[in-house]
């Protein structure tokens, strides 16, 4: 699904975007975009208003911190990885696939 424009998210920055009923965190990491669950897997918290170091999202509620990238748990107190989403760019639009390439 198309969730945005290239100009839309600058490098260094995330924002929530909605995919049905999903809420997604779309982050930009020098250029390059990722896509995870917006909420924490150890609380119900909106990632997307945490904060964003290079690859890594730190939670706004008790801190854990995840590679965007990845998904992977860096620092407790989460337990449970991010389901990340394939982005594609085509002609300055953003696209996430929500099947066929998605990672647990």
């Amino acid at each position: 699904m198309k969730v945005g424009a290239v100009g839309d998210l600058a490098a260094g920055k995330m924002m929530r975007v909605r995919v049905g009923p999903r809420r997604i965190l779309l982050a930009n990491v020098d250029g390059r975009y990722f896509a995870t669950d917006d909420t924490c897997t150890h609380e119900e918290a909106s990632l997307s208003t945490g904060s964003l170091h290079g690859e890594f999202v730190k939670c706004p509620l008790h801190g854990s911190r995840f590679s965007v990238c990845t998904g992977e748990v860096m620092e407790e107190p989460a337990s449970e990885d991010l389901k990340t989403y394939l982005v594609h760019v085509q002609d300055e639009s953003i696209w996430i696939g929500l099947t066929g390439g998605d990672t647990p």
